[in-house]
């Protein structure tokens, strides 16, 4: 191995970090920290007036109609499938790269995820693949906003337009994203966000729905209570006890301990979008020489949120396998990761769903060239550089002759 920057950190070298940086992580004020006291001081915990406090601020900021907030992302996906009314047996269409929860919010409904491969370029879901598998039991699509970037919305809807099924957005990576000048969360029927403390704004654990339609709004909050059709705030305000089970649903509230919190990161969404953008500039120049480290392409006319920095590994090019090189790199202190495996490979989805390899041949080999560098508004332009000089580092050393 050839290497100008010393020993690998697995070999006995020094590394270049000495502790880990994290592929992601939260950032938390003194604002924040005064919001949640603030919370725990009033009288209302949960079900309060800052959950919809919260719905309409984040609403507003993806100019969108209605919000509401859940217990997670994947209660969002789960409640969008709900409000879509999706029963046993239906199919919706899901990328092959995504987290698990896109697919499982499916068949939590007892519906059929239909797994279907990702563009070459982006990883993003492709319409011409997506139009094949289209059946007559086809419901849906989900659009996962891969790392951060709008998928085609345009040519998504178009499909859904033409075969009368619903387009539903799995937006979590991408909120302060935008596709031709409309913000994310207000373009597909139904938006769905997280707040997982890797995402761009955190409620601890937390999520969001958006849409423009009312009656999905009133199925979505019934279905976070349990089906019931009020809640103990609206109960007090009216004097009354009386309330009714109309379907079966789920505790997927989110406190108001949570919504104070997410208020007071909405408001700072904005600089950290800008901040993770800059990161990813940083990053994209300084792998421009680096031909065996290509950085997932950006599409025109969309704002990239960057949730994830992901590079594709030219495996031609290296001696070294992906998991040899991310090994080598956790070694130096970069926290790196891998998004994701092919939902379809799970062993969950092999044995009750039958999926097997060879379905998705552009997402399944995607997945092992695949690398998500550390991204996140705190790091810092030291932070960056320790990542640049890492990647060039392991890479060199892994270089073919």
């Amino acid at each position: 191995m050839k290497n100008d920057y010393g020993k690998l950190a697995i070999f006995g070298g020094t590394p270049v970090r000495t502790k880990l940086l994290p592929y992601g992580r939260q950032s938390v004020d003194e604002d924040d920290i005064a919001a949640v006291v603030n919370i725990l001081r009033s009288d209302w915990l949960t079900t309060g007036p800052k959950v919809a406090d919260f719905e309409q601020a984040f609403a507003t900021f993806v100019k969108c109609e209605n919000a509401v907030a859940v217990s997670s992302g994947t209660a969002a996906l789960h409640a969008a499938m709900y409000a879509i009314d999706l029963q046993p047996g239906d199919e919706v269409i899901v990328p092959a790269i995504t987290f698990a929860a896109t697919a499982n919010a499916v068949v939590y409904r007892g519906g059929h995820p239909v797994f279907v491969d990702v563009d070459h370029d982006t990883l993003l879901l492709d319409p011409e693949q997506v139009e094949r598998h289209i059946s007559p039991k086809t419901r849906a699509i989900v659009a996962v906003d891969y790392a951060g970037q709008p998928c085609n919305y345009d040519d998504l809807r178009t499909l859904a337009n033409r075969y009368g099924i619903w387009l539903i957005a799995d937006a979590c990576h991408a909120i302060g994203g935008s596709y031709k000048g409309r913000p994310v969360g207000s373009i597909a029927d139904i938006s769905t966000f997280s707040f997982h403390p890797v995402k761009h704004i955190t409620t601890g654990e937390g999520g969001m729905t958006t849409t423009n339609n009312p009656e999905l709004v009133h199925r979505m909050k019934i279905f976070r209570n349990h089906g019931i059709t009020t809640d103990h705030r609206q109960r007090e305000q009216r004097g009354s006890w009386f309330y009714e089970m109309v379907d079966l649903g789920y505790n997927y509230r989110l406190s108001d301990i949570q919504c104070a919190l997410g208020i007071s990161q909405l408001r700072k969404l904005p600089v950290w979008v800008k901040r993770r953008q800059v990161i990813a500039m940083q990053y994209t120049t300084a792998f421009a020489n680096l031909p065996a480290v290509q950085p997932l392409s950006v599409r025109e006319n969309v704002s990239h949120a960057y949730h994830l920095y992901v590079v594709r590994l030219d495996r031609s090019k290296l001696n070294g396998t992906r998991a040899e090189i991310f090994t080598a790199l956790r070694a130096e202190g970069i926290g790196v990761n891998v998004h994701y495996i092919p939902v379809h490979l799970h062993p969950f989805y092999r044995t009750h769903f039958s999926t097997k390899s060879g379905v998705c041949p552009v997402a399944e080999a995607a997945y092992e060239q695949i690398i998500s560098l550390p991204i996140f508004p705190l790091m810092t332009d030291d932070d960056v550089n320790d990542v640049v000089v890492a990647v060039q580092k392991v890479i060199q050393a892994y270089m073919k002759e």
